[in-house]
């Protein structure tokens, strides 16, 4: 059994996390729980300390009931290091599965994430993973969080063209997709974007089934 924990409290994004790993792997069991006592959003340091307990008794449960594989549903692996310091299982956080697919892949990724705020998180945490010399840049589309959930038209539309920039300034191989929210944007996009687009969620799920 996988186990995706949505750290925030907006149930809508648990859903279509599960959807995705369902499409790619309808015979795995996957279950998908939201943490109703964080955040509707993780947005900068102190949604991110704030989603940070309710978050880790959910892990308890999901490594106490068995969980194979237990996925860390936000982009900043918010939590992750505590996270497996108390599971028996393996604990993925989709940021970091999201890096190293693009570092497996060429030389140079950049990162499209949200709002500013954002961005010295997901700086710190590449930092911390080794990888800064693979990091092109972490740009900011404008975009919140939930307009990915409520406006997801005119978001996907801001994040893409964020990402068409750093594919002509930033001397990219791939574009990492910042936030767990955006998983329909690889779709979206469709098969004749110049570069591979990364969604963390994918990543994750795929680093969890193999």
């Amino acid at each position: 059994m996988i186990v995706i924990i949505n750290p925030n409290s907006t149930v809508a994004m648990t859903d279509e996390m599960v959807r995705t790993g369902r499409d790619i792997y309808p015979d795995v069991e996957m279950q998908g729980w939201t943490s109703h006592d964080g955040p509707p959003a993780i947005q900068g340091p102190e949604d991110g300390k704030t989603c940070i307990p309710p978050m880790l008794k959910l892990v308890e449960k999901a490594s106490g009931l068995g969980a194979k594989s237990i996925i860390i549903g936000c982009f900043d692996d918010t939590g992750l290091d505590e996270a497996r310091a108390i599971a028996n299982c393996q604990v993925i956080g989709v940021g970091q599965a999201a890096y190293y697919l693009a570092a497996s892949i060429g030389a140079k990724f950049s990162v499209v994430t949200t709002l500013e705020v954002s961005v010295p998180v997901l700086q710190d945490n590449i930092r911390a993973y080794g990888l800064s010399q693979k990091l092109g840049r972490v740009r900011a589309s404008g975009v919140q969080v939930l307009e990915l959930e409520q406006d997801r038209y005119a978001a996907t539309a801001k994040v893409l063209d964020e990402a068409r920039k750093a594919v002509s300034e930033d001397s990219v191989q791939s574009i990492v997709l910042g936030c767990a929210g955006m998983t329909s944007v690889v779709q979206a996009a469709g098969p004749a974007f110049p570069v591979r687009l990364i969604d963390g969620v994918t990543a994750a799920i795929n680093f969890s089934v193999f």
